[in-house]
């Protein structure tokens, strides 16, 4: 019984290894905007190609958001790209993903004026 559950664990471990992951450009320096198609697929456009870090392509991404809701858009979440990473802006903050299936780790957050920050450098 146990060497049979053994074995179903390292097969689950093995077919996970073998999903296929969507992962972004990794172009050096380009900041994209992706936006999700209707064949769920995604394009890729860009937005800079001088970003020197994720952050600041963080930032033109919010920069981007920004702008387009005070044109009276509604989109308050979107998605970009920056050098092999995905990056998700959230209410909550940004966050960033090697894959688009993969686990997002929270990379600034969103201070009480709606800022960005790192997390831990704003006092409690």
């Amino acid at each position: 019984m146990l060497r049979k559950l053994v074995i179903l664990g390292v097969c689950a471990i093995a077919l996970s290894a073998c999903v296929q992951r969507t992962r972004p450009p990794g172009d050096v320096g380009v900041c994209y905007q992706a936006q999700p198609q209707k064949d769920g697929s995604l394009k890729y456009n860009k937005l800079a190609s001088t970003q020197p870090d994720l952050e600041h392509c963080a930032a033109a991404l919010e920069a981007m958001r920004i702008k387009f809701i005070n044109l009276g858009g509604n989109q308050l979440e979107i998605m970009g790209a920056y050098q092999g990473n995905f990056i998700f802006l959230r209410r909550e903050g940004i966050f960033t993903s090697s894959s688009l299936e993969g686990n997002q780790y929270l990379a600034l957050v969103r201070t009480g004026d709606g800022r960005l920050a790192i997390p831990g450098a704003m006092p409690q």
